[in-house]
């Protein structure tokens, strides 16, 4: 397998999730009213997996090992714009949060800033994944030969292994904090 495959299997379930932040935020505009709920499993997925896995094996991984290669400008680019867009959707994330802090306060516009960062978010991500997936991961396994290829794949396995470790000892971090 490629090192881009496991990535590319990563967007299926972020697109799955995407597309029910979509129909959330249809209930939403219709219903004038938020899911907290739903919205805080929304932004656990997106920070855990979107994020901390996924974005962290393109830019721990994939990204690291590109940038010591003799990239084409254009694939430069794309790697430049790539981490660009993973700054925006964390920035977006952090935005989400916020309104759906002053929404659980009763907050005057809360509900609109929720609305923004779902569309913000659903309108974000499909674009993204196109890009990964139609104009740079395949294109860049290229650059490759099959050992390294393969000792990519091992330290995705390594990363993911490390992840839940490091959300569950993050969890027990913070109620220590608070207690």
């Amino acid at each position: 397998m490629l090192p881009a495959g496991p990535l590319m299997v990563e967007h299926r379930l972020i697109e799955r999730m995407i597309a029910l932040m979509g129909k959330e935020l249809e209930r939403m505009k219709k219903e004038k009213t938020a899911d907290v709920s739903f919205i805080d499993k929304a932004v656990d997925f997106i920070r855990t997996y979107a994020d901390k896995c996924h974005h962290g094996k393109e830019e721990d991984i994939l990204f690291r090992d590109l940038s010591k290669k003799d990239l084409s400008a254009e694939h430069k680019r794309i790697m430049e714009e790539l981490v660009n867009e993973h700054v925006i959707g964390r920035s977006n994330v952090k935005s989400l949060v916020e309104a759906r802090n002053a929404y659980e306060r009763n907050q005057q516009g809360a509900l609109d800033g929720i609305i923004e960062g779902f569309e913000k978010l659903t309108g974000f991500y499909p674009k993204h994944i196109e890009k990964e997936d139609k104009h740079f991961f395949l294109e860049v396994m290229d650059y490759f030969d099959d050992r390294e290829k393969e000792a990519m794949l091992e330290e995705y396995w390594q990363f993911d292994r490390k992840l839940i470790h490091e959300k569950y000892a993050d969890i027990v971090e913070d109620i220590e904090k608070k207690a």
